[in-house]
Protein backbone atom coordinates (compact mmCIF):
# COMPACT_ATOMS: atom_id res chain seq x y z
CA UNK A 1 0.00 0.00 0.00
CA UNK A 2 0.97 3.63 -0.48
CA UNK A 3 0.12 6.26 2.06
CA UNK A 4 -0.32 9.96 0.52
CA UNK A 5 -0.49 13.15 2.76
CA UNK A 6 -2.72 15.45 1.41
CA UNK A 7 -1.56 18.86 3.32
CA UNK A 8 -3.41 21.69 1.46
CA UNK A 9 -6.60 20.31 -0.56
CA UNK A 10 -8.40 22.68 -2.48
CA UNK A 11 -11.15 22.65 -4.97
CA UNK A 12 -10.51 23.81 -8.16
CA UNK A 13 -13.16 25.96 -10.14
CA UNK A 14 -12.59 26.36 -14.01
CA UNK A 15 -14.86 28.94 -15.52
CA UNK A 16 -14.74 29.23 -19.11
CA UNK A 17 -16.53 32.78 -20.58
CA UNK A 18 -16.47 34.73 -23.69
CA UNK A 19 -14.17 37.61 -22.34
CA UNK A 20 -13.27 38.99 -18.95
CA UNK A 21 -13.31 42.75 -18.39
CA UNK A 22 -12.86 44.19 -14.65
CA UNK A 23 -15.60 45.68 -13.70
CA UNK A 24 -18.33 44.13 -15.97
CA UNK A 25 -20.53 41.47 -15.52
CA UNK A 26 -20.20 38.10 -17.25
CA UNK A 27 -22.22 34.85 -18.53
CA UNK A 28 -20.19 31.63 -17.97
CA UNK A 29 -20.41 29.41 -20.47
CA UNK A 30 -19.20 25.91 -18.67
CA UNK A 31 -17.73 25.82 -15.55
CA UNK A 32 -15.99 22.21 -13.66
CA UNK A 33 -15.30 21.42 -10.39
CA UNK A 34 -12.47 19.76 -9.20
CA UNK A 35 -12.00 18.38 -5.96
CA UNK A 36 -8.21 18.05 -5.84
CA UNK A 37 -4.83 18.49 -4.44
CA UNK A 38 -1.61 16.76 -5.21
CA UNK A 39 -1.81 14.27 -2.76
CA UNK A 40 -5.28 13.51 -3.73
CA UNK A 41 -4.71 13.60 -7.23
CA UNK A 42 -1.85 10.87 -7.06
CA UNK A 43 -3.74 8.59 -5.29
CA UNK A 44 -6.20 8.48 -7.80
CA UNK A 45 -3.59 7.32 -10.06
CA UNK A 46 -2.39 4.85 -8.42
CA UNK A 47 -5.79 3.60 -7.66
CA UNK A 48 -6.35 3.55 -11.59
CA UNK A 49 -3.26 1.59 -11.90
CA UNK A 50 -4.86 -1.32 -9.82
CA UNK A 51 -2.34 -0.05 -6.76
CA UNK A 52 -3.58 0.12 -3.18
CA UNK A 53 -3.64 3.65 -1.45
CA UNK A 54 -4.70 5.58 1.41
CA UNK A 55 -5.25 9.30 1.79
CA UNK A 56 -4.30 11.07 5.19
CA UNK A 57 -3.98 14.56 5.65
CA UNK A 58 -6.01 17.71 6.70
CA UNK A 59 -9.21 18.04 5.81
CA UNK A 60 -11.85 21.14 6.29
CA UNK A 61 -15.71 20.66 8.36
CA UNK A 62 -17.58 22.84 6.08
CA UNK A 63 -16.80 21.60 2.51
CA UNK A 64 -14.60 18.44 2.95
CA UNK A 65 -17.48 15.74 2.88
CA UNK A 66 -17.15 16.61 -0.97
CA UNK A 67 -13.75 15.25 -0.87
CA UNK A 68 -14.74 12.03 0.55
CA UNK A 69 -17.25 11.53 -1.94
CA UNK A 70 -14.91 11.69 -4.74
CA UNK A 71 -12.73 9.25 -3.08
CA UNK A 72 -15.35 7.01 -2.23
CA UNK A 73 -15.95 7.04 -6.25
CA UNK A 74 -12.56 5.97 -7.01
CA UNK A 75 -12.46 3.25 -4.30
CA UNK A 76 -9.83 5.06 -1.75
CA UNK A 77 -9.21 4.49 1.82
CA UNK A 78 -8.68 7.78 4.16
CA UNK A 79 -8.81 9.52 7.29
CA UNK A 80 -8.47 13.17 7.61
CA UNK A 81 -7.47 15.01 10.35
CA UNK A 82 -10.56 17.77 10.33
CA UNK A 83 -9.97 21.51 11.31
CA UNK A 84 -12.92 24.04 11.19
CA UNK A 85 -12.86 26.03 8.29
CA UNK A 86 -13.78 25.70 4.36
CA UNK A 87 -11.05 24.04 1.59
CA UNK A 88 -9.77 26.68 0.03
CA UNK A 89 -11.02 27.47 -3.39
CA UNK A 90 -9.44 28.31 -6.39
CA UNK A 91 -11.01 30.31 -9.25
CA UNK A 92 -9.47 30.13 -12.90
CA UNK A 93 -11.29 31.67 -15.79
CA UNK A 94 -10.72 31.32 -19.63
CA UNK A 95 -11.91 33.77 -22.45
CA UNK A 96 -12.15 33.36 -25.97
CA UNK A 97 -8.29 34.55 -26.52
CA UNK A 98 -7.37 31.43 -24.25
CA UNK A 99 -6.44 33.87 -21.84
CA UNK A 100 -5.55 32.11 -18.07
CA UNK A 101 -6.39 34.71 -15.28
CA UNK A 102 -6.32 32.94 -11.86
CA UNK A 103 -7.63 33.77 -8.13
CA UNK A 104 -5.71 31.20 -5.52
CA UNK A 105 -7.14 30.82 -2.05
CA UNK A 106 -5.12 30.19 0.81
CA UNK A 107 -6.40 27.53 3.49
CA UNK A 108 -7.36 28.08 6.89
CA UNK A 109 -5.05 27.78 9.92
CA UNK A 110 -4.15 24.54 10.89
CA UNK A 111 -3.55 24.71 14.79
CA UNK A 112 -0.23 23.07 16.56
CA UNK A 113 -2.85 20.64 18.08
CA UNK A 114 -3.70 19.72 14.61
CA UNK A 115 -0.32 19.16 13.20
CA UNK A 116 0.75 16.64 16.50
CA UNK A 117 -2.10 14.61 15.51
CA UNK A 118 -1.28 14.27 11.52
CA UNK A 119 1.97 13.10 12.31
CA UNK A 120 0.50 10.45 14.73
CA UNK A 121 -2.08 9.00 12.05
CA UNK A 122 1.48 9.01 9.61
CA UNK A 123 3.35 7.02 12.59
CA UNK A 124 0.22 4.58 12.96
CA UNK A 125 -0.39 4.14 8.77
CA UNK A 126 3.84 4.41 7.59
CA UNK A 127 4.93 0.97 8.56
CA UNK A 128 2.05 -0.61 7.00
CA UNK A 129 3.19 1.17 4.05
CA UNK A 130 6.14 0.44 0.91
CA UNK A 131 5.85 4.02 0.55
CA UNK A 132 4.64 7.43 1.82
CA UNK A 133 3.97 10.38 -0.99
CA UNK A 134 3.91 14.05 0.33
CA UNK A 135 2.85 17.22 -1.72
CA UNK A 136 1.30 20.60 -1.23
CA UNK A 137 1.58 23.49 0.16
CA UNK A 138 1.00 24.46 3.60
CA UNK A 139 -1.90 26.75 5.36
CA UNK A 140 -2.09 29.34 7.89
CA UNK A 141 0.17 27.98 11.13
CA UNK A 142 2.49 25.97 9.45
CA UNK A 143 6.24 26.35 8.51
CA UNK A 144 8.50 24.75 5.83
CA UNK A 145 9.92 22.53 8.47
CA UNK A 146 6.72 20.29 8.70
CA UNK A 147 7.81 18.37 5.88
CA UNK A 148 11.07 16.99 7.58
CA UNK A 149 8.42 16.20 10.66
CA UNK A 150 6.63 14.29 8.21
CA UNK A 151 9.32 12.05 7.00
CA UNK A 152 10.68 11.75 10.05
CA UNK A 153 7.59 9.66 11.39
CA UNK A 154 8.35 7.23 8.43
CA UNK A 155 10.40 3.94 9.03
CA UNK A 156 13.33 2.98 7.54
CA UNK A 157 13.05 0.44 4.69
CA UNK A 158 9.17 2.85 3.59
CA UNK A 159 9.98 4.54 0.62
CA UNK A 160 9.74 8.31 0.42
CA UNK A 161 9.01 10.52 -2.55
CA UNK A 162 8.00 14.21 -2.78
CA UNK A 163 6.58 17.07 -4.76
CA UNK A 164 7.09 19.92 -3.58
CA UNK A 165 9.88 23.21 -3.64
CA UNK A 166 11.61 25.74 -2.01
CA UNK A 167 12.33 25.31 1.70
CA UNK A 168 9.87 22.47 1.97
CA UNK A 169 11.88 20.41 -0.26
CA UNK A 170 15.23 21.22 1.30
CA UNK A 171 13.63 19.90 4.94
CA UNK A 172 12.35 17.29 3.00
CA UNK A 173 15.97 16.22 1.55
CA UNK A 174 17.37 16.25 4.82
CA UNK A 175 15.95 12.80 5.37
CA UNK A 176 16.68 11.45 2.93
CA UNK A 177 14.11 11.10 0.04
CA UNK A 178 14.24 8.10 -2.55
CA UNK A 179 11.91 10.05 -5.17
CA UNK A 180 11.38 13.92 -6.09
CA UNK A 181 9.55 14.65 -9.13
CA UNK A 182 9.65 18.73 -9.81
CA UNK A 183 8.91 20.59 -12.78
CA UNK A 184 11.68 22.91 -14.41
CA UNK A 185 9.88 26.01 -12.68
CA UNK A 186 9.88 24.73 -9.30
CA UNK A 187 13.47 23.64 -9.90
CA UNK A 188 14.61 27.25 -10.81
CA UNK A 189 12.73 28.70 -7.57
CA UNK A 190 14.19 26.32 -5.55
CA UNK A 191 17.91 26.50 -6.50
CA UNK A 192 17.89 30.60 -7.71
CA UNK A 193 19.43 29.28 -11.62
CA UNK A 194 18.13 29.69 -14.64
CA UNK A 195 17.55 26.96 -16.90
CA UNK A 196 18.31 27.10 -19.97
CA UNK A 197 18.81 23.95 -21.88
CA UNK A 198 18.64 20.33 -20.85
CA UNK A 199 22.16 19.86 -20.25
CA UNK A 200 21.80 22.37 -17.27
CA UNK A 201 18.29 20.64 -16.29
CA UNK A 202 20.82 17.92 -15.67
CA UNK A 203 22.94 19.52 -13.97
CA UNK A 204 19.73 21.31 -11.44
CA UNK A 205 18.62 17.95 -10.95
CA UNK A 206 22.42 16.58 -9.90
CA UNK A 207 22.02 19.20 -7.60
CA UNK A 208 19.12 17.98 -5.89
CA UNK A 209 20.82 14.72 -5.86
CA UNK A 210 24.05 16.04 -3.72
CA UNK A 211 21.18 17.37 -1.13
CA UNK A 212 19.49 13.99 -0.34
CA UNK A 213 17.61 12.99 -2.96
CA UNK A 214 18.11 9.58 -4.43
CA UNK A 215 16.39 10.25 -7.92
CA UNK A 216 15.34 13.31 -9.48
CA UNK A 217 12.39 12.55 -11.85
CA UNK A 218 12.51 16.11 -13.66
CA UNK A 219 9.75 17.33 -15.60
CA UNK A 220 9.93 19.18 -19.13
CA UNK A 221 6.20 19.78 -19.60
CA UNK A 222 4.99 18.75 -22.81
CA UNK A 223 8.88 18.04 -23.78
CA UNK A 224 8.93 14.87 -21.51
CA UNK A 225 10.79 14.11 -18.52
CA UNK A 226 14.35 13.76 -17.29
CA UNK A 227 15.47 11.16 -14.31
CA UNK A 228 18.82 10.92 -12.92
CA UNK A 229 20.65 9.24 -9.61
CA UNK A 230 23.44 11.53 -10.36
CA UNK A 231 25.23 8.72 -11.95
CA UNK A 232 23.26 7.88 -14.73
CA UNK A 233 20.67 10.21 -16.69
CA UNK A 234 17.65 9.66 -18.99
CA UNK A 235 15.61 11.37 -20.89
CA UNK A 236 12.08 10.96 -22.44
CA UNK A 237 10.00 12.39 -24.99
CA UNK A 238 6.32 13.12 -24.94
CA UNK A 239 3.93 12.24 -27.30
CA UNK A 240 3.03 15.10 -29.90
CA UNK A 241 -0.41 14.90 -28.79
CA UNK A 242 -3.84 17.46 -28.09
CA UNK A 243 -3.71 18.92 -24.92
CA UNK A 244 -7.11 18.78 -23.62
CA UNK A 245 -6.15 19.65 -20.18
CA UNK A 246 -2.66 19.95 -17.98
CA UNK A 247 -5.14 19.42 -14.66
CA UNK A 248 -3.27 16.75 -12.56
CA UNK A 249 -0.71 15.95 -15.42
CA UNK A 250 2.11 16.22 -12.83
CA UNK A 251 0.43 14.65 -10.20
CA UNK A 252 -0.45 11.30 -12.76
CA UNK A 253 3.41 11.70 -13.69
CA UNK A 254 4.27 10.65 -10.17
CA UNK A 255 1.09 8.38 -9.40
CA UNK A 256 2.84 6.19 -11.91
CA UNK A 257 6.61 6.65 -10.91
CA UNK A 258 5.86 5.93 -8.22
CA UNK A 259 4.03 2.30 -8.97
CA UNK A 260 7.27 1.77 -10.96
CA UNK A 261 9.52 2.28 -8.31
CA UNK A 262 8.24 0.51 -5.59
CA UNK A 263 7.63 -2.87 -7.60
CA UNK A 264 11.29 -2.46 -7.90
CA UNK A 265 11.74 -0.97 -11.64
CA UNK A 266 14.94 0.58 -12.65
CA UNK A 267 15.26 4.70 -13.46
CA UNK A 268 14.27 3.65 -17.62
CA UNK A 269 11.16 1.98 -16.72
CA UNK A 270 9.94 4.56 -13.84
CA UNK A 271 10.96 7.49 -16.37
CA UNK A 272 8.59 5.94 -19.08
CA UNK A 273 5.61 5.60 -16.95
CA UNK A 274 5.66 9.10 -15.38
CA UNK A 275 5.72 10.48 -18.98
CA UNK A 276 3.06 7.82 -20.45
CA UNK A 277 0.75 8.85 -17.33
CA UNK A 278 1.13 12.89 -17.95
CA UNK A 279 0.38 12.33 -21.23
CA UNK A 280 -2.17 10.57 -20.58
CA UNK A 281 -3.43 12.82 -18.57
CA UNK A 282 -3.38 15.94 -20.67
CA UNK A 283 -5.33 14.29 -23.25
CA UNK A 284 -8.18 13.01 -20.82
CA UNK A 285 -10.66 16.36 -20.68
CA UNK A 286 -12.96 17.10 -17.30
CA UNK A 287 -10.86 14.46 -14.85
CA UNK A 288 -7.75 15.21 -12.85
CA UNK A 289 -6.29 11.78 -13.91
CA UNK A 290 -5.74 9.52 -16.88
CA UNK A 291 -7.67 6.38 -18.17
CA UNK A 292 -5.60 2.82 -17.94
CA UNK A 293 -6.30 1.80 -20.90
CA UNK A 294 -4.69 5.06 -22.56
CA UNK A 295 -1.91 5.12 -20.27
CA UNK A 296 -1.02 1.47 -21.76
CA UNK A 297 -1.42 2.35 -25.18
CA UNK A 298 1.10 5.72 -24.91
CA UNK A 299 3.59 3.84 -22.61
CA UNK A 300 4.41 0.96 -25.47
CA UNK A 301 5.00 4.01 -27.99
CA UNK A 302 7.63 5.51 -25.43
CA UNK A 303 11.38 5.74 -26.00
CA UNK A 304 13.96 6.51 -23.13
CA UNK A 305 17.65 6.98 -24.32
CA UNK A 306 20.65 7.59 -22.00
CA UNK A 307 21.76 11.81 -21.73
Amino acid sequence: MILTVSLSPCIDVNIEVDSLSVGMSHKIISKRIFYTGKSINVSIGLARLGVQTFVTGFMYEDNGRLFEQELHREGINYKFVWSQGRVRENYKFVDHKSMLTEFDDVSPEITPTKQDDLIKLISEFAPGCEAVFVAGGLAKGMTADFYKRILSAVPQGVKKIVDSEGDRLRYALECGVDLVKPNIEELQRTLGIRVKNRAAAVDGAKQLVAMGAKNVLLSLGKEGAIITDGKKSYYCKSNNVAMNSTVGAGDAMVAAAMTALVRGADNVEVLKCGVAAGTAAVITPDTISFRREKYDEIFSSLFVKEI
